[in-house]
């Protein structure tokens, strides 16, 4: 296979570490790969994760079965992200997933008849053909397989993709908005936690890859498409595969100034219940937040609290227009 070869290449070239302490394998979609494509895939990367804490793999339903869930767990992979996005089949055609809820059900057994109980579902809101009870129906069918992790996305529309040369319009501001809060209300009674704006978590299942990403922590990136970051430094790969597969691997380069690399790092941390560690962020940008930031914190400063060293903001559903006042 052209694309493992070249991955395979651009693993030798770059200057990675042997001590990461997460892995995400997403998509595309890792889990189309046949069998031995899989194993040499897992092969490949099995030098980094020997040690991980957390190993995930993303998948789609259909393309997950029993023979695949054994390769991932004999590899160490301790997490599986399932992109379920609905349960109502006509609304799953419209978008062109070819799986059923029965096969979700179906894989949910396997994975937990493995060992491997750590499981994430996608779900979307505003797609085609959906309201606000298919909506709620979706999430009660999701809860009823009393997994511990669950990411809610608003439907973007895309060039380029399926929706958008269909000239699918999106759904009323109000109704996105309603469909949400839906979701807030349903999960909090079923004792989620809501610790990241579209992430909800049960028994501290937390995904701590993507906890990596919003304290802005580094991260390092293979393949197409990828995005990686060190201190100042950020680079995006490209998303051709021509080029891929010749092994020109970067398409752009980002030297961030520290005031830059800031606004990143407050921008990433209030996403989160957590917020943003008020210690960590003077010692990375030589300066103090209120100093930096002092006069839209002050304009703000009814959405904040302040808690065990962290600056958390109250209500998320109100961070946009905050971040607004701390742009320049």
């Amino acid at each position: 296979m052209p694309w493992l070869g070249a991955l395979n290449k651009e693993l030798a070239q770059k200057d990675l570490n042997s001590d990461y302490e997460t892995i995400y394998i997403d998509g595309g979609t890792p889990s189309a790969l046949s069998l031995d494509h899989l194993k040499s895939l897992l092969e490949m990367l099995w030098p980094f994760a020997r040690n991980v804490k957390e190993y995930t793999f993303e998948a789609n339903p259909e393309s997950l079965d029993e023979k695949k869930i054994e390769l991932l767990k004999s590899f160490g992979i301790n997490r599986i992200s399932l992109g379920v996005q609905s349960h109502d089949p006509k609304v799953l055609k419209a978008i062109g997933r070819h799986h059923r809820f029965s096969d979700v059900k179906k894989v949910i057994a396997f994975l937990k008849s493995s060992g491997i109980d750590n499981i994430s579902i996608d779900l979307i809101y505003g797609l085609p053909f959906q309201d606000l009870a298919s909506f709620k129906t979706s999430l009660l069918e999701v809860l009823d397989l009393k997994i511990d992790h669950i990411s809610l996305y608003a439907l973007t529309i895309e060039k380029g993709t399926k929706l958008y040369a269909q000239n699918y319009q999106a759904i009323s501001e109000d109704l996105d908005a309603d469909m949400y809060e839906m979701a807030l209300d349903l999960l909090k009674k079923r004792g989620y936690e809501h610790y990241e704006i579209s992430n909800f978590a049960k028994n501290s299942r937390y995904s701590l890859h993507n906890l990596a990403y919003w304290n802005y922590e580094d991260y390092d990136a293979l393949s197409l498409s990828a995005s990686g970051k060190r201190g100042l430094y950020r680079y995006d790969n490209t998303k051709s595969l021509i080029k891929y597969l010749k092994g020109e691997y970067l398409e752009k380069e980002y030297h961030l100034t520290l005031k830059e690399a800031s606004f990143e790092a407050i921008m990433m941390g209030f996403r989160t219940m957590f917020g943003l560690d008020l210690e960590a962020f003077e010692k990375t940008y030589q300066a103090s937040f209120f100093d930096l930031y002092k006069e839209p914190y002050l304009k703000n400063k009814e959405h904040f609290i302040k808690k065990a060293g962290h600056l958390i903001v109250k209500d998320r559903a109100v961070l946009n227009d905050i971040l607004l006042d701390f742009m320049d």
